[in-house]
């Protein structure tokens, strides 16, 4: 069974990168014992870009330890630790290319659900010190995702991850991610995603752009399962 190996949490702050200064949140660093999970956030997290991370779509960000084994050994490197990725919850299971827009997670008090994946972002690579991050998550397939709270609760590191709900339409992370970054996208694929009401309203308003582009129609919104 899937389980929860470290809760993260940082506030935002300034950071000299590449000539400039950068507000951002993705240091984030184990907290130990039970943290209270709400609507917005997680107690002590905080985001720089609000316009690119955080809010009720984009929470709590979910990367698990297969993908951190797989960049060890990409990058060749045995220092990484948990929130390196900028992630809420770092987690053993729940494989990106497995988990699907729209399943719902219990973890401790809390339920969860999936709407989208990560926001490529260059923040990512400050963090580590590579600045191809960003687009290597992305080419490699393992972005990571976002989770909306449906019920806020207390979780805590050695938490078990129990699927509560499966989201419809199969569509997983890794082949939402490759939607809308990678070409030779599939149109019915992008008219699958916006079928699922999960899906949070940023992306869906990407894909009816990507399909309007292809010369498909456009499929008429979905009604929300949860909180908008």
């Amino acid at each position: 069974m899937p389980s929860l190996l470290s809760v993260n949490v940082g506030m935002s702050k300034d950071v000299p990168w590449q000539g400039r200064t950068v507000h951002t949140g993705v240091w984030k660093f184990p907290v130990h014992g039970p943290v209270m999970v709400r609507r917005l956030n997680i107690d002590g997290d905080g985001q720089g870009d609000t316009a690119g991370h955080g809010g009720e779509q984009r929470a709590v960000l979910v990367y698990q330890i297969e993908s951190y084994r797989h960049w060890q050994q990409h990058f060749g490197r045995d220092d990484l630790e948990y929130g390196q990725f900028g992630e809420n919850l770092t987690v053993d299971g729940l494989p990106d290319d497995e988990v699907c827009i729209g399943d719902r997670y219990r973890i401790g008090e809390a339920e969860f659900e999936v709407t989208q994946p990560r926001v490529t972002c260059y923040r990512v690579g400050m963090r580590l010190g590579e600045p191809q991050l960003p687009s290597l998550l992305v080419s490699h397939h393992r972005p990571g995702f976002y989770m909306r709270v449906l019920h806020e609760g207390r979780i805590r590191a050695g938490d078990q991850i129990v699927r509560t709900m499966t989201g419809p339409g199969a569509l997983s992370v890794a082949d939402t991610d490759a939607l809308l970054y990678l070409p030779n996208r599939d149109p019915e694929k992008l008219r699958r995603a916006l079928d699922i009401a999960a899906l949070s309203p940023g992306w869906r308003g990407s894909f009816r752009e990507l399909l309007a582009e292809e010369g498909t129609d456009d499929p008429a919104p979905a009604q929300s399962a949860g909180p908008a």
